[in-house]
This record gives C-alpha cells, structure tokens and sequence, in this order.
C-alpha cells in the first residue's frame, strides 16, 4: 500500500497505526488537545433578518424638550437612529480517509469517529476563538470578534466599558464580562439556516488525491465526512459588555494588599466591572477568563475580601464557581499573551 506520507490534510498508514493497540483495534484516544471554552453555555443565538447576517437600528440621539412661557410655542424634537449590520461567517472543512486505510481490521467506523470528534474540537477552537479575538478588517471573510469592538481605553462610548489594568507590557491578559441577551449581545446564524455545527457523513465517494502542495495525482475511493458551521457575533447594546484589560499576567500575586504589589486587583476590578452593566437583570450576565488568572482570583479573594471566597451555584443543573452570584466560565482560548489596549 502506497500513501503521502507528507500530505497535511489526510490521515496517512501511520497515523492509523498510531491509533491501534496491542489488539490490532482502534484503542482509546487520549484528547490531549482538548479545550475547555464554557462562552457556549451562556449565549443566545437568533437567526439573522439578512442571509448573510443580522441589520439592527440603534439609538443616537434622545428628543429634549424646551423650557416653556405662557402663550409661547415650542418646536416638536424627535430622537435619532442608525442603521448596523453584523455579518456572519462561513467555517468549513471536509475530513477524508482512504477507505482502504479505514478499513483495515474492521475498524471503520471507530476510526472516522476519532476523526469527526477531533474535528469538532477543531470547531469548538476556532469559533471561541473567532468570537473574542477575530477580525474583519483583517480577514474580510471572518466575523467580528469581542476584542475588534472593545479595543481602547481612549475616547467615549466604547471605550467607557474597556478598563485599563495598568499593564504595559505584551503578555497582558483580559477577563471579560458579557451580558448576554436578545437585545444586548448574542450570537446570529443566517436567516432561514441553522445554529450551530452541522455535519453531513458523504459516505464512500471517489476522491482526488493530493500531493502535499496541492497538486492533483488521481483518484482513490475513499470516505468523507462534510462540516459546516455559519454565524456572527452582534453586539447591539455596548454596554452590556464590560473588558478588564491590560492585566499584566508577570506581575500577578495571590496577596494583592502586601506593600509594594504593582499588580492588578483582580476582585477589585471585577466589582468596578459589575458597576458597568446597567441592568443585570435583563441579561445572563457571566466573567470569562482563563486557567491561570481564575487562579489567581482563587488566591486574592480572601486577602482582598476577608472571610470570603468563591461560592458555587447551580447554573443549568451544574455546580459552577461564582462572584457576587454572576458565574465564573473558563476560556482556555484567552491563555494568548495580549498586546496592550490603549
């Protein structure tokens, strides 16, 4: 049997062999890569009014009335709007196995199963990703994420929800606060689509063989599996959605009130962030941060506030850790060292 041992985008004999056991059958995988990114458990999704997105209006300016004498007149005001259009993205990709490989040993189906579950991790990456760190002034076919909205902590409006932490350096980080709801921030799938990630099995097709660079060499029989997933982030209400950024991870302590700390308060910060949102209670509201900085909250807690630490709640039938009731999600796609917001 001859194979590309060189061709990125295809199971090859060795990685089959790699994922068999002493009893030639496809053994249990270790997902080392795995991801935990909880954002998914909170957001609302709507189908967009647009095929390729969501139009919204908002409001720019408010009527004010006129101080009034008798027997004089008053000229009618009226508010102001303005249209918004948030686009959504394509994300594809196609899994394709030689079935004479996949069919070694009788072990078709638990290998194309490995298969799918790495590229729906692959999926679970990219789109958490995308929702905080992508761009489409610099990748026209992506979404808007999070961070391409709140990237300043000069000037009005926007900028009001950014606080600065005070790191200068580049491996800063951000805990993010997001009010999630229908008319605040939520995620959109195309009109007359569906949410979330849809995968189609195309059974055993002919294929075109590939060398590494892409250059065709033939056909081969082969099984393919399709993965689609189309969306957008909207962000229609700007200030139910609060960043902490620049927390500069190399100067981080459990103890924030030793004398001489110069690193950030975390609790601190995270109460100033609540005072942000203007209403909690029209918004599922939750902090999003990392391993290392929940952490590091974890630590500064009891110092900071006496006789206090995390508590849990229940949030859809789980135990989850809490601050001031709002729930704490981990994001392990925030762990990128972050350039400084200015």
């Amino acid at each position: 049997m001859t194979f590309f041992p060189d061709v990125p985008y295809n199971p090859t004999l060795q990685d089959f062999i790699t994922a068999l056991g002493p009893d030639d059958a496809v053994t249990d995988l270790g997902e080392l890569l795995m991801q935990t990114n909880q954002m998914y458990e909170d957001m609302t999704w709507s189908e967009g009014n647009l095929l390729t997105g969501h139009r919204f209006s908002v409001r720019t300016g408010l009527p004010e009335p006129t101080w009034r004498r008798l027997y004089q007149g008053v000229q009618p005001t009226k508010s102001t709007r303005a249209q918004v259009t948030a686009s959504t993205g394509m994300l594809e990709d196609y899994s394709e196995v030689d079935k004479a490989l996949a069919d070694l040993n009788g072990n078709t189906v638990r290998f194309r199963l490995q298969e799918d579950a790495a590229h729906v991790e692959g999926y679970n990456q990219k789109v958490a990703r995308s929702l905080v760190y992508e761009s489409e002034d610099t990748n026209p076919e992506a979404i808007t994420g999070l961070a391409a909205h709140f990237n300043t902590v000069a000037g009005t409006g926007i900028a009001d929800q950014v606080i600065d932490a005070g790191g200068t350096g580049t491996d800063n980080a951000t805990i993010w606060l997001v009010g999630w709801a229908p008319n605040t921030v939520y995620g959109i799938f195309p009109k007359g689509s569906k949410a979330g990630l849809s995968v189609k099995d195309l059974g055993e097709r002919t294929l075109q063989a590939k060398t590494a660079d892409g250059s065709a060499t033939g056909y081969y029989q082969g099984y393919s599996t399709h993965y689609r997933w189309d969306l957008g982030l909207v962000v229609q209400d700007y200030r139910y959605v609060v960043r902490i950024a620049n927390i500069d991870r190399s100067l981080l302590g459990a103890d924030p009130t030793i004398t001489g700390y110069t690193g950030a308060n975390l609790p601190n910060l995270m109460f100033e962030a609540m005072e942000y949102i203007p209403s909690m209670e029209n918004c599922r509201c939750a902090f999003y941060m990392d391993r290392s900085l929940k952490t590091k909250l974890r630590q500064q807690i009891p110092n900071v506030i006496k006789n206090s630490t995390l508590t849990a709640m229940d949030v859809g039938g789980k135990k989850v850790d809490a601050f001031q009731d709002i729930p704490i999600r981990r994001m392990d796609v925030l762990r990128v060292d972050e350039a400084r917001v200015v």
